[in-house]
C-alpha cells in the first residue's frame, strides 16, 4: 500500500499551549504530506474553536472581553464542544469521507486541558459531554508541541496584544500543560514534541515522528 492509500481519510492533530508553534507545526506536515505525494487539494486544515461559519461565531464568544459579564466556565466548555461539533460534522467528516487528509490545529484535548487541567471541571465530566457531541471520533494522530508556560506566552506577546484566554494566570497553564502530558502518555498514537527547540529541529522532529507513524499503518 502506497503513503497516499495509508494517509488517504486521516485526521492529524497539533495540540499545545499557547506559542507552541502550531500554525508553524501545521506547515511542517503539509511539508511532510508533500515528500509522500500528498497533493495540496487534498489536504484540510482546520482550527478550533472555530473552522465553519456557525463556529467561527462561537470562537468570538469564547474569546470576547465584555465588560459587565465574564463567560461562565462550565458556558465556556460547552461552547467549545458545540463549535467542534459544528467543524466536525460539517467539514471533518465529510473531509475524512472523500479521502483527504485534515490537519486539525486542536482539538479534543484542548478542552481535557484547558477547561478540565486549567478551568478545573472535572475531566470524567467533560469525556461524558465528549461522547454526547462526538461519541468515538478522535484523532488518528496527535502531535503534541510540549513548551514552558512563560516560554510560550512570551512568544504570544510578541505577536501582539494577549486574548482573554492568554492573560489567565500562569498557574492555569501549568495545569493544562499537566493534563497535555498525561494525555500524551496515555495515548497510543499521539507523541510529544519538544517546542522550546529551533524550528529546524522542531521540523525534524515532527518529520521523524510522521514518518514512524506512517511506518505503523
Amino acid at each position: 500500500m502506497s503513503a497516499i492509500q495509508k494517509l488517504a481519510g486521516k485526521f492529524i492533530v497539533i495540540e499545545g499551549l499557547e506559542g507552541a508553534g502550531k500554525s508553524t507545526a501545521i506547515q511542517y506536515i503539509q511539508d511532510w504530506l508533500a515528500l509522500q505525494g500528498v497533493i495540496e487539494q487534498n489536504i484540510e486544515l482546520t482550527r478550533e474553536p472555530g473552522g465553519t461559519t456557525l463556529a467561527e461565531k462561537m470562537r468570538e464568544i469564547v474569546k470576547m472581553d465584555v465588560a459587565d459579564e465574564q463567560l461562565d466556565d462550565k458556558a465556556e466548555l460547552l461552547i467549545m464542544y458545540a463549535a467542534r461539533v459544528q467543524l466536525v460534522e460539517h467539514k471533518i467528516k465529510p473531509a475524512l469521507a472523500a479521502d483527504k487528509v485534515v490537519i486539525g490545529d486542536r482539538h479534543n484535548w484542548s478542552s481535557l486541558a484547558y477547561q478540565g487541567g486549567g478551568r478545573g471541571i472535572d475531566l470524567q465530566l467533560i469525556n461524558d459531554i465528549k461522547q454526547v457531541a462526538l461519541g468515538d471520533f478522535k484523532a488518528d494522530f496527535t502531535l503534541f508541541l510540549d513548551i514552558e508556560p512563560e516560554l510560550g506566552l512570551s512568544r504570544a506577546r510578541g505577536r501582539g496584544e494577549l486574548d482573554r484566554i492568554e492573560r489567565l494566570a500562569i498557574d492555569f497553564f501549568n495545569r493544562s500543560r499537566a493534563v497535555f502530558q498525561q494525555l500524551t502518555e496515555q495515548e497510543k498514537n499521539a507523541v510529544c514534541i519538544d517546542a522550546s527547540q529551533g524550528f529546524d529541529q522542531v521540523k525534524e522532529s515532527i518529520h521523524r515522528q510522521l514518518d514512524i507513524w506512517l511506518a505503523s499503518l
